[in-house]
């Protein structure tokens, strides 16, 4: 990995425009995610199915989940539900009847895996940035999305 170095000094960053840095960061950050979790053969709609059911054994009404998740990355419910089915089909959940799904013994095993690897990934994102630099930065983008009366929710 190349040397970190800031694009423009403190005073030209000022005049920056927040909507292509965030923008980039966004790309930039989920693009790392997507290729970690496609090396271990997930889609990151099933990551997130996969991290809503390790803490639920009996299973969650599918509905719920899709309803949880729907506007992560405006990835909709069409293409939550489908890689639900996705998973069930790899035998990493189980669907009843009823529409409640649960992990299986080798899905729970993928979602440990990923979790600890999603560790690594995490430190790798955050390095040189320390907590207080970080909150500080969800605060500004959060302001700034009220700002100019947009809506965002993350659990």
């Amino acid at each position: 990995m190349t040397a970190f170095a800031y694009s423009h000094s403190d005073q030209d960053l000022v005049d920056q425009p927040i909507g292509y840095w965030s923008s980039a960061a966004g790309t930039a950050v989920v693009h790392h995610i997507r290729t970690m979790l496609a090396e271990l053969g997930l889609t990151q709609p099933q990551w997130w199915v996969l991290s809503q059911l390790v803490r639920t054994p009996e299973g969650r009404p599918r509905d719920e989940v899709v309803s949880v998740l729907k506007g992560y990355l405006e990835v909709g419910e069409g293409a939550l539900v489908h890689n639900i089915h996705a998973l069930r089909d790899r035998g990493l959940l189980t669907e009843d009847p009823a529409g409640l799904i649960a992990l299986t013994d080798e899905g729970r095993a993928l979602q440990a895996r990923v979790a600890e690897r999603q560790k690594a990934v995490r430190a790798q994102i955050h390095e040189g940035i320390t907590d207080e630099d970080y909150v500080r930065t969800l605060k500004v983008l959060q302001r700034m999305i009220h700002n100019v009366g947009g809506a965002a929710w993350h659990h």
